[in-house]
């Protein structure tokens, strides 16, 4: 029997991934369980599930957890802080642990995960978008097994077996285009968070549904599959398919094409990566081809969603780039989600971000980091700006 422990347990991958194991309780066990501040969900998630630790967060909330659990009379260690995102991912119960927590709050437990040498199932793309070389590096240093987790990047995986990878000719990273997908830039102006969040193919957070509005979340998927595959940004294009039953294609040196179809559900990419190289049921309806009668391909529109290319840019520039995208775009969507930033703006305020910030390589979290908060004072500024 596998231990899993789940980072960012009660978001949208974190329940996914507690239905397949729930649906395989004699393969898996829970360890651990985390989350920022939800205490019913995660109270909930302790109850199904019985893992030896639960940590929030905030202190207040787990406390609040720490009660309940006490009431319960359940046999489940609560812990707080961000330190204990790190502790429980490197426990050394666990056998694989589920990166789920969205953003850059993600990085340094997901960091953690990898320092434990274990399988790391990575749903968390900001991780790598900010600190490529160094993530990889410590992948490598610690023979850690890494498995994306994002619909996209797991199809490349499946599509991929690294002794082939050699003769790829490009990926085509396949995009729904969004609740938006069609419309004009004039159309665009007064958006609000809400309709930005309805996305029409996948449930997902707000803060993901914004970037799937704008197309930056596929402009960090660029970024984050350049380090995946060692692909440099050149030989990966993004295609905008709105079924989103084709989640990627390979192209090979020879003509061939590889994809990975299925309905879209993330229990699917999940399945794959807890199983690998074997096959589960993950509980998904299977594909019916007939019944959906054709699937449609077209090119992004960037001069309506200029994200996109702004994060390509930032692919191809290197080094800090995508640290500074990344924390210009977080502190852009968030202010687009508190009313207090046109939908239009953001694109202006990580371009602005972009601009004004010096380029650097890297070579540590700290400089990471340290670049991070550069950007995301310099956005606040310029969100303020942009809002006045």
């Amino acid at each position: 029997m596998k231990g899993i422990t789940i980072l960012g347990a009660t978001g949208s991958v974190g329940k996914a991934t507690l239905d397949v194991v729930g649906r395989h309780r004699d393969r898996f066990r829970v360890i651990a369980l985390t989350a920022h501040a939800d205490v019913e969900g995660l109270f909930r998630q302790c109850i199904e599930h019985r893992p030896q630790f639960a940590v929030m967060v905030e202190e207040t909330p787990a406390q609040q957890l720490s009660e309940r659990i006490s009431q319960a009379g359940l046999k489940v260690r609560v812990l707080s802080g961000t330190h204990a995102l790190e502790e429980v991912a490197k426990l050394p119960e666990n056998d694989c642990i589920m990166a789920a927590i969205v953003g850059a709050a993600g990085l340094l437990p997901t960091l953690a995960a990898v320092s434990s040498g274990k399988r790391v199932l990575l749903a968390n793309k900001e991780s790598l978008v900010m600190a490529g070389q160094v993530f990889m590096r410590a992948v490598r240093e610690h023979g850690a097994e890494l498995i994306p987790i994002d619909s996209e990047h797991n199809a490349i995986f499946q599509c991929m077996p690294p002794q082939e990878r050699h003769a790829i000719r490009r990926i085509l990273l396949t995009a729904s285009g969004g609740p938006f997908r069609g419309w004009s830039r004039e159309k665009l102006h007064n958006i609000t968070p809400a309709q930005a969040c309805a996305h029409p193919k996948w449930s997902m957070g707000r803060k993901i549904s914004v970037d799937s509005a704008t197309l930056m979340n596929k402009g960090l998927e660029v970024i984050e599959a350049c380090w995946l595959f060692e692909t440099p940004p050149e030989r990966i294009e993004v295609l905008v398919h709105p079924q989103s039953i084709v989640h990627s294609l390979v192209e090979y040196a020879d003509g061939s094409v590889m994809a990975q179809l299925s309905n879209p559900d993330m229990r699917i990419p999940i399945a794959c990566g807890l199983a690998w190289p074997e096959r589960m049921e993950a509980g998904a309806q299977s594909l019916d081809l007939c019944a959906l009668g054709h699937l449609d391909f077209e090119p992004p529109d960037l001069a309506t969603f200029p994200c996109l290319q702004i994060a390509k840019q930032a692919a191809q520039a290197g080094g800090s780039a995508p640290v500074i995208l990344n924390a210009a775009n977080e502190i852009a969507v968030q202010a687009f989600l508190e009313g207090q930033l046109p939908f239009l703006a953001i694109a202006q305020v990580v371009q602005y971000t972009m601009e004004h910030l010096l380029l650097s390589s890297p070579d540590s979290i700290e400089v990471v980091l340290e670049y991070d908060q550069r950007a995301r004072v310099m956005a606040k500024a310029a969100t303020a700006r942009a809002a006045a």
